[in-house]
């Protein structure tokens, strides 16, 4: 038996997310689907990150076992045949029957794009949230500042999430425009359900002047939910990438 680590990129807009619902079609079906198929076993993958309904990714991770005889590195070729054209495996590798995509040291990272114009581009309406009103990226970035370090994020989580602690750290946060595209770029150990959804809300709300970056800081503090900002659209969410060991901290 050999354990597969697969590296998958995927368009969120018709799965109900990652995980497999009763109702819907998943992320997470798809590749079982396909998997099984490949190597005539019942696949069940194990993923890294549970995507919600919409959310984009260019570097997920999972793993699956499996006694097919087909080199690791090539099972991401035949598997793509027999996938959705928005689902592809990146890469394929065997790692230690051990390994488990989520219970390692990792540094994952998001981002979350805004279109900003006048008008709507239906090109862009799958990966990216439109927002008419002028936003001052300066002030997103002061605001952003607040919120690097390790913290307790339970004002940026989700009232539906369960978890053990809502502390986190983000080791980066970089908010660039060019043209009419501004892209939140956050880096972090974790994140918890919807976070980096509502740090996109909020920080637009600081960007079109409804609230002062230093407001942040009160935010934390606070630890409540009710106030931080809305929570932005799914579809403008992209998970980028899933740093390992010494690849995410250099040790």
């Amino acid at each position: 038996m050999r354990r597969i680590k697969l590296t998958v990129a995927y368009d969120g807009t018709d799965y109900c997310g990652w995980q497999i619902q009763p109702n819907g079609i998943t992320v997470e079906s798809a590749l079982n689907n396909a998997l099984s198929r490949l190597t005539g076993e019942p696949i069940k993958v194990i993923g890294a990150s549970r995507t919600d309904a919409g959310v984009h990714a260019q570097g997920n991770v999972a793993v699956f076992d499996t006694e097919s005889s087909i080199p690791p590195d090539r099972i991401a070729y035949a598997v793509n045949g027999l996938l959705p054209d928005d689902v592809v495996v990146v890469q394929s590798e065997e790692v230690p029957s051990d390994w488990h995509p989520r219970y390692q040291d990792v540094a994952k990272t998001y981002e979350y794009r805004i279109l900003n114009r006048r008008m709507p581009d239906p090109v862009r309406r799958r990966d990216t949230w439109f927002v008419s009103f002028p936003l001052d990226v300066e002030r997103m970035r002061e605001a952003a500042e607040y919120l690097e370090g390790e913290h307790d994020f339970r004002s940026f989580c989700s009232i539906h999430a369960e978890v053990k602690s809502t502390v986190r750290t983000i080791y980066s946060i970089n908010i660039e425009r060019t043209g009419d595209l501004v892209t939140i770029r956050i880096r972090g150990n974790g994140f918890l359900y919807n976070m980096v959804r509502i740090i996109a809300g909020t920080l637009v709300d600081i960007g079109r002047g409804f609230r002062l970056p230093s407001d942040v800081k009160n935010m934390l503090e606070a630890k409540d939910r009710e106030k931080a900002g809305a929570t932005a659209p799914p579809h403008g969410l992209m998970l980028l990438e899933i740093e390992y060991g010494k690849q995410a901290f250099g040790k």
